[in-house]
């Protein structure tokens, strides 16, 4: 079996390996206020643990979507406005789908901002 290239993580504790669009959809839609982010890790890129894209969801139900190309200074962030409720979070699925398979436009879909450094998320969250 290959080595797989795409972790995606929730919030619940749940792991899988090259997540298809709709199990990114899936995880994404049952976030809740107990159960608020998702991360999508690049398992085939160094340093290890440091090129990822993650959610965390907000208490009005908008999101922080986040991603990290290594370093500090490559890390970005942006708000995105609560989904309708058919919608479901389906455009940050096909956002992290994209940047998972290095699919061209998820830069310019939305506004990435750069992430100010700041003390460690005590969420579980990165």
């Amino acid at each position: 079996m290959a080595t797989p290239v795409l972790r995606m993580i929730t919030a619940a504790g749940e792991s899988r390996d090259e997540p298809s669009w709709e199990t990114l959809a899936d995880a994404l839609s049952e976030m809740n206020t107990r159960y608020r982010f998702v991360i999508l890790e690049r398992l085939d890129r160094e340093p290890a643990d440091q090129h990822y894209m993650q959610v965390y969801m907000n208490d009005d139900h908008s999101c922080q979507v986040e991603y990290r190309e290594g370093s500090a200074d490559r890390h970005f962030q942006a708000q995105v406005p609560a989904p309708p409720e058919v919608e479901r979070y389906q455009g940050i699925a096909t956002l992290m789908n994209d940047w998972g398979h290095d699919r061209p436009g998820w830069r310019s879909a939305v506004d990435w901002q750069p992430k100010p450094v700041a003390p460690a998320n005590q969420s579980g969250a990165r």
